[in-house]
Parts: C-alpha cells; sequence; structure tokens
C-alpha cells in the first residue's frame, strides 16, 4: 500500500493536542492544517480507535490526548492510521521463467523488510511532546527574528 498523507495528518493533530494541551475541535485541527474537517475526523477517529485521543461531544467538546505527548511515539500515529506494508510490493508474483522473476521477491522483501524495521525505529524514538518542544522552540526563533 505504501506511505500516505494520514500519517503526517496524524502526527500534526497530535502535536496540536499537545501545544494547546485542552480539547480541540476537529475544526480547529483543520484550520492549521488548512483541511477539511470529515478528513480530519476520520484520522482522530483511527487515533481514537488506537487509545491514542478521546473525544467529547456537545459544548465544549473536543479531541484530547488519552495518553501524555511524551507516552506517545510517532510510530504510534503512524501505526494507528497506516494498513499494510510501508514500501509497496510486487502486486502479482513475477515469472518463474526469467531468472530474475523467480527471485526478486525474495531479495525485496528482505531488503524492504529491513528498511521498514528502520523506519519503525527512527519514528519510535521521537515522541508527540518532542515535536511540540520543537514548535515551541522554532516559535521563539520567528519572534526573536521578527523584532
Amino acid at each position: 500500500m505504501g506511505l500516505s498523507s494520514r500519517s503526517a495528518v496524524a502526527i500534526h493533530a497530535l502535536t496540536m493536542l499537545a501545544r494547546w494541551d485542552r480539547s480541540l475541535t476537529s475544526a480547529e485541527i483543520a484550520d492549521s492544517l488548512a483541511s477539511n474537517p470529515v478528513l480530519v475526523r476520520r484520522i482522530l477517529g483511527g487515533l481514537r480507535d488506537a487509545g491514542l485521543v478521546w473525544s467529547t461531544e456537545g459544548r465544549g467538546g473536543g479531541w484530547s490526548l488519552a495518553r501524555a505527548a511524551r507516552e506517545i511515539s510517532l510510530y504510534d500515529a503512524y501505526a494507528a492510521v497506516e494498513e499494510g506494508p510501508i514500501l509497496s510490493r510486487h502486486a502479482h508474483p513475477a515469472s518463474d521463467a526469467c531468472e530474475v522473476g523467480r527471485h526478486m521477491q525474495a531479495l525485496l522483501e528482505a531488503e524492504f523488510r529491513e528498511a521498514e524495521q528502520a523506519m519503525e525505529q527512527r519514528l519510535g524514538r521521537t515522541t508527540i511532546a518532542d515535536l511540540a518542544r520543537q514548535v515551541l522552540a522554532r516559535e521563539r526563533e520567528v519572534a526573536l527574528r521578527n523584532r
């Protein structure tokens, strides 16, 4: 299937929730993404199903983190909203009549799985709290430049 933009949207939404440390509506999150609240709600639904966020309905309702931001890795967000392997595989078996075709699937599977494990480990080292801190640091830099 491959990596989609769902991961980026999920990480963005989680970072907003960590940054503001209050419930946010899907419309508020969508504004930050310059996106549609319906799309954001779908992504938040996947995050809710994974136990990363929760929601309340009605006046004053919205979405909140279900765990501390320091306990949510980027890989957690990725795994909550993406399906299938990161790198796409052959859609159908290659030809056994070809010496390349006979071996390519197995060779690529080993390479792709190793690359995917490296990405999982890398994303697992960064938390939503780390990103929220980086956002604040960059905002301070912007404020200092604009003085």
